[in-house]
């Protein structure tokens, strides 16, 4: 059997859209739900429709940190609008990963330049804006919107994280970015936590053995 191509993300969901009067498409991504320390981030982007196709936009983790790195700045130069926030720690804590996600998401929304009328946000759930729009399971994927707003959460988050290394040297956040390495788990054994480690994620090293056979 032929192998499948690889999906590659189009403006076929923001063509639908503009084709049902839409003017103002916004796709909508996040960073940082999965690392037991630093904020998470979310960005909201309208590309338009005088987007050029042939910047090769596509869901940040296909993307090598170079890509990234050329693409954050063509897009945020090209784009129409777009919105980059984070969530720290803290509010993490206080609120949980999902709803913290979902107001970082709501406010690039609300906070974009230009007002959005339509809303494409990668995922299975929606935040509470007062604008048409729809989740897209592994919206990244599909849409460059969506990827577009993946490369600006990721290469902000991945920049926030190599800042806080210089402030806290000992966990190594320049390498792993906050991620559940083994690395980070075992620096976290010896030096304990440090004040950009979400309390209520399992940081600390119970089961110790257990949770370092995992990466």
């Amino acid at each position: 059997m032929p192998k499948k191509s690889p999906t590659v993300p189009s403006l076929e969901l923001e063509e639908q859209a503009w084709g049902e009067g839409y003017k103002n498409v916004a796709g909508v991504d996040e960073a940082g739900r999965g690392p037991l320390a630093g904020p998470v981030i979310a960005a909201a982007v309208i590309l338009g429709d005088q987007w050029d196709e042939g910047h090769p936009v596509n869901d940040s983790k296909k993307l090598s940190a170079e890509q990234r790195e050329n693409l954050f700045d063509i897009i945020r130069q090209q784009a129409k609008a777009y919105r980059i926030v984070a969530v720290s720690p803290k509010l993490v804590d206080q609120l949980n990963i999902l709803q913290a996600t979902l107001l970082g998401m709501k406010r690039t929304i609300e906070e974009l330049k230009v007002r959005p009328d339509f809303v494409l946000v990668d995922g299975n759930k929606f935040p509470p804006v007062n604008v048409d729009g729809k989740f897209v399971i592994k919206g990244d994927a599909r849409s460059k919107s969506i990827a577009a707003a993946s490369i600006l959460a990721k290469v902000a988050r991945d920049r926030v994280m190599k800042g806080f290394s210089r402030i806290y040297p000992l966990w190594g956040f320049e390498q792993h970015k906050g991620y559940p390495t083994l690395k980070h788990r075992q620096a976290i054994e010896q030096y304990g936590l440090c004040s950009i480690h979400r309390q209520s994620f399992q940081c600390r090293p119970q089961a110790a053995a257990e949770q370092l056979n995992l990466f």
